[in-house]
């Protein structure tokens, strides 16, 4: 699911109001966020800023995005196609039986949208954020209107996260009940854990509006300004249903539907409050959950939301591969997580993405003498897991020639951006930006 396609709609709202208790919230939220059983299942949802095919620098009017999109309508495709509100394209894939089958399947939805883009002189760009244009809101609805009025109030960030960035997203099983290397509670402290690697290694967003920013994912640093109400992780201590459930119950609600009119956009109402002042419904819930952009958000399945859309047309297969490899392989996961629990004493404790780990993972990348070891190790691991959960020898020598012209050499696709800017040695004017 995309950070803002999951809503609902105005008509949604004539709802009965049958008020939730606290602990009806809990017993929901526990029940619906962790549904436990052998990994069997991936999933992949891809972003994409749509360009100029003439020119990426060339601002593409709202009439001709609306006039395309019109025309992708009559595209039979297996992926869910949404529009987001600066006018990326998001292709969600459904739940697929391998990584190959999801591979197969999204790269034929990923073609036939190309050539009917094509035909109207525009072009998906993999890029965390946006490098030329500032943002523009493409989308005006209610819930999108009430979203930008929230986020405005933590300062710009937001804008530029709704209109002007793009992602990978991978969908993983939760996982076995019971411990061990598949278990959920593995799992979901593996992903906060070595979500920072994947922050670093994949790390494709150094600018924004024509200006570097000092930031390799500068897309996970708007994530962060956020705030930790609206995307930051619980903390990682305890049973994660329990977390995951105080977490909501705690977090502040983003808007109050209406059938007419303005959506009403609360300041400092967390959900738990609601509940005591009000009579927030089951469909209430429902939507609070789909407006929480943790790093990883738990759906039923796991839903790892920290890696930057990747340049190419197969660039996104890329962490896909890895990330699959490093969960759903035993062997795999164990040595993932042997790799990165000694990352976890930088957290101090806090939690994703608002401690030094995640921040310095988005801000230097794999110049981070630890990042880029841990990352070598984990994409080893992938790379020898890969066969086993059947990848062809095409996906694996795609993460294998990723691992050589990046990962061991410290780098991600930030740094080809800043390149192409600023010359091949990364420097402008006697400064280093990339530091």
């Amino acid at each position: 699911m995309s950070d803002t396609s999951s809503s609902t709609s105005g008509s949604d709202c004539t709802e009965t109001r049958t008020a939730l208790t606290e602990a009806e919230v809990e017993a929901l939220v526990k029940g619906i966020c962790f549904k436990t059983g052998p990994p069997r299942t991936v999933g992949v949802e891809v972003e994409w800023i749509v360009h100029e095919l003439r020119g990426p620098r060339l601002p593409v009017t709202p009439e001709r995005l609306a006039a395309a999109y019109e025309a992708l309508r009559t595209v039979p495709l297996s992926s869910a196609l949404t529009v987001e509100p600066g006018g990326q394209l998001e292709l969600s894939s459904l739940p697929a039986a391998s990584l190959m089958e999801c591979v197969t399947t999204v790269s034929a939805d990923l073609d036939a949208v190309r050539a009917v883009l094509r035909e109207a002189g525009l072009v998906l760009a993999g890029l965390g954020t946006d490098p030329w244009h500032p943002p523009r809101r493409f989308l005006h609805e209610p819930r999108y209107d009430a979203m930008e009025a929230c986020l405005d109030r933590t300062g710009p960030a937001g804008r530029a996260m709704m209109c002007t960035s793009a992602s990978v997203q991978v969908c993983l099983d939760a996982g076995h009940e019971e411990p061990g290397p598949l278990g959920h509670g593995r799992r979901w402290w593996l992903a906060h854990t070595l979500g920072p690697v994947l922050v670093a290694a994949f790390a494709n967003s150094p600018m924004l509006a024509g200006t570097p920013t000092g930031w390799r994912s500068t897309r996970q640093l708007l994530w962060t300004e956020i705030g930790a109400g609206r995307a930051g992780a619980p903390a990682l201590e305890g049973e994660p249903r329990a977390a995951w459930a105080r977490h909501v119950l705690d977090a502040p609600v983003m808007c109050v539907r209406r059938d007419r009119g303005p959506w009403e956009v609360p300041d400092d109402l967390t959900f738990r409050e609601w509940i005591r002042t009000g009579t927030p419904t089951r469909a209430d819930l429902d939507y609070h959950v789909s407006t929480l952009f943790p790093p990883v958000r738990p759906r039923g399945h796991l839903e790892l939301r920290m890696i930057d859309a990747q340049p190419g047309e197969d660039g996104w297969i890329v962490p896909l591969a890895v990330t699959t490899a490093l969960f759903d392989d035993p062997e795999a996961a164990e040595s993932a997580y042997r790799a990165v629990k000694p990352l976890a004493e930088r957290s101090r404790s806090l939690p994703a993405p608002h401690n030094p780990l995640w921040s310095e993972a988005a801000r230097t990348g794999l110049a981070d003498p630890e990042l880029q070891e841990t990352a070598v190790a984990c994409f080893t691991t992938a790379l020898e897991a890969l066969p086993r959960i059947g990848a062809t020898t095409e996906v694996t020598d795609a993460v294998a020639e990723y691992l050589e012209r990046y990962v061991r050499k410290g780098r991600s696709p930030a740094d080809d951006q800043l390149d192409r800017l600023c010359g091949t040695d990364g420097r402008t004017h006697g400064k280093d930006i990339r530091t």
